[in-house]
């Protein structure tokens, strides 16, 4: 995605940062909306090939918008991913709420994103 920032003059930032400006972040904010809305259309017509774009283009946004605040967003999904996993019980049973939504357990550790973004600012040296 940073490629496309770059060839396509959209603000960036190379380090962890939440100092964008507010008309970025607002497009920002608007371009994921309208992406989760033609999924939300897709699936409402039982599209396949809308429902498979929609999400690859929610991914697509998601993750420029991780280059606009200058965040290595697959180092941050790495540590949420551990996190959820941590969510079944000590017995590997998991606990559902009745939509179905998967709940923690008592054995869940919350992702530590902040010490992840922190090493994204350290410089190597």
């Amino acid at each position: 995605m940073a490629a496309f920032h770059t060839a396509f003059g959209v603000h960036r930032n190379d380090a962890p940062t939440a100092d964008v400006p507010a008309e970025v972040a607002a497009l920002r904010i608007r371009l994921l909306a309208e992406e989760v809305g033609e999924y939300a259309e897709a699936v409402a017509d039982g599209d396949l090939v809308g429902i498979a774009d929609a999400l690859a283009d929610i991914v697509y946004v998601a993750y420029g918008a991780a280059v606009t605040y200058g965040i290595d967003l697959d180092a941050v999904l790495a540590e949420v991913h551990r996190s959820n996993m941590t969510k079944a019980d000590e017995d590997g049973r998991v606990i559902r709420r009745k939509d179905g939504k998967v709940l923690k357990s008592a054995r869940y550790t919350p992702p530590d994103v902040a010490a992840v973004l922190r090493a994204q600012t350290e410089v190597p040296w």
